[in-house]
């Protein structure tokens, strides 16, 4: 079953704009005040909450959220984010995109990070999953939770297991015969849900503990498997992950290795925080829900007789102007939570337009997928700012921020107490040299020149925005240049859509995205 999406005429100063909205919304300018002491003064950024884009409550899903958000105290992006998740396991191993030869299914990992009672996070799950269940009610079989070892975790979507016996007469082994010993998992869709996810980092810290890999692999393909004595495997797998966290746990418990090994860049940390006060609860009925349900369960059919998407010709158009901005991403501890990002909006995109019965991702689609992906990485500057993911090298900054004739390399080293080598610290600074969060001066001595180390202002570092007319003009202008120069080294690409043109059988030169001919 498909639908072809209605010819639209490219409108490319439309998209251009959409385009620098993007950039614009991805360069407002940070708080900034002013803190003074009795020896010092510095500038601390204070990045203000993330804001919800409304395009990002474009169709079926939006609709569902607007029924629920006047009737609970969970924030909007905290509904949206997991019905999403949600409808992309309960339709299962169907509907997906292809990167080259990597097939990515609509599995959504992310995590909501709030206030322990004022985040609201349970209770928007549980709004969510009211909804869900009614749409498939085999769905309630799908959901998990205690997330423990990634053995576990392959265990609840198994494959069949045959050990070969011995057939024996009279005590003389005379064959072997296969026996089914275990008969696997029924349901290979999983859907975790963990209230508690700092308890899931902590046991990730276990030795030996394979649950960051195995979730790392679930993520990345439907093949879960870990090599131990008694190797459990699954095929077919479609695993989604939703948890909940306050960002103090979160910064506490998310470790390095999690940050480098590419654990953390596979979820979206979203921040929530409550939406309003409803002394007597919400007042949501079932009734209510019924319009939702039943387009819902339209989607859920169409999308599981659905395989591969592709973006029409003006969603291609936005992509490729969004394309580096997106890859290119940040340095530093908010980069290595966040460097998925064209992956993730794909997949974003892909679950909008199934929601609008859709076999072909509209720039409607991607628009909504920017917006919420916009959403993610502001969080993302929020929870984890201008960190770099180095404690040692946190802390000098720290200390840095705090002098205002910045500190000798001598002064730097005595913040260890002598436990970290100067070579450890020779290293770490020029990490931070070369992310331009210090810079290294020298001063004239009566001998050899004293170095002095400085933080730079937040305009200079790498992590934080330039101002919004700055960073977007040159945004654009690199992507102009960039696309200017493809179109003068090949003149077998498309000016327009700046991809290489196909033939047809005569040998004539197309763009099979918006068919311009050569």
């Amino acid at each position: 079953m498909t639908l072809q999406p209605n010819t639209k005429i490219i409108d490319d100063n439309a998209i251009s704009a959409e385009a620098e909205e993007f950039f614009a919304a991805d360069t407002q300018t940070s708080e900034s005040t002013k803190t003074a002491s009795n020896d010092s003064s510095a500038t601390v950024t204070k990045k203000p909450f993330p804001v919800l884009s409304d395009k990002a409550l474009y169709g079926l899903a939006g609709d569902v959220v607007k029924i629920i958000e006047p009737h609970t105290e969970a924030a909007v992006i905290a509904l949206l984010a997991q019905l999403l998740a949600g409808f992309g396991n309960l339709i299962g191993m169907t509907a997906h995109f292809r990167i080259g030869a990597d097939y990515h299914y609509l599995k959504i990992f992310l995590v909501l990070v709030g206030a322990t009672a004022r985040g609201r996070k349970g209770t928007s799950w549980s709004e969510i999953e009211r909804v869900l269940l009614r749409v498939d009610e085999s769905f309630i079989n799908c959901i998990q939770n205690g997330l423990s070892s990634g053995e576990g975790l392959i265990h609840h979507v198994r494959d069949e297991q045959i050990a070969s016996r011995p057939i024996k007469d009279r005590g003389i082994i005379t064959g072997y015969q296969d026996e089914i010993v275990d008969a696997g998992a029924t349901e290979k869709r999983a859907f975790v849900i963990e209230p508690e996810f700092a308890r899931v980092l902590q046991v990730m810290k276990r030795e030996g503990n394979t649950l960051s890999s195995v979730i790392r692999q679930a993520w990345d393909t439907d093949r879960l498997r870990v090599m131990t004595k008694n190797p459990i495997k699954a095929t077919g797998a479609h695993i989604s992950i939703t948890g909940h966290i306050t960002d103090t746990e979160l910064i506490r418990n998310l470790e390095k290795t999690e940050t480098a090994n590419g654990f953390a860049n596979r979820f979206n940390w979203l921040s929530v925080s409550l939406s309003k006060y409803l002394p007597d609860g919400g007042n949501l009925q079932e009734s209510d829900l019924n319009g939702v349900v039943s387009r819902l369960q339209d989607a859920a059919r169409f999308a599981r007789n659905t395989l591969e998407l592709k973006r029409d010709a003006a969603a291609s158009k936005l992509w490729h102007q969004v394309y580096r901005r997106l890859s290119d991403g940040y340095g530093g501890l908010l980069g290595a939570v966040s460097s998925r990002a064209t992956a993730q909006v794909m997949r974003f995109a892909c679950l909008y337009a199934l929601l609008d019965l859709s076999n072909v991702i509209r720039l409607e689609h991607l628009q909504a997928a920017l917006a919420l992906w916009q959403y993610c990485e502001d969080s993302a500057k929020y929870i984890f700012g201008i960190t770099s993911g180095d404690k040692a090298a946190d802390e000098i900054v720290a200390a840095l921020e705090k002098s205002k004739d910045g500190m000798s390399r001598t002064e730097i080293n005595s913040l260890f107490n002598r436990n970290r080598s100067s070579i450890d610290n020779e290293a770490t600074l020029q990490v931070l040299i070369e992310m331009n969060r210090i810079v290294k001066t020298e001063e004239k001595t009566g001998g050899r020149p004293r170095e002095i180390f400085k933080v730079l202002p937040d305009d200079n570092n790498e992590l934080n925005e330039l101002s919004a007319s700055e960073s977007q003009k040159n945004r654009l202008n690199s992507f102009n240049s960039f696309n200017s120069l493809d179109k003068q080294q090949t003149e077998n690409q498309c000016p327009h859509c700046c991809v290489e043109y196909s033939r047809h059988s005569d040998g004539t030169p197309f763009c099979q995205f918006c068919f311009d001919t050569k």
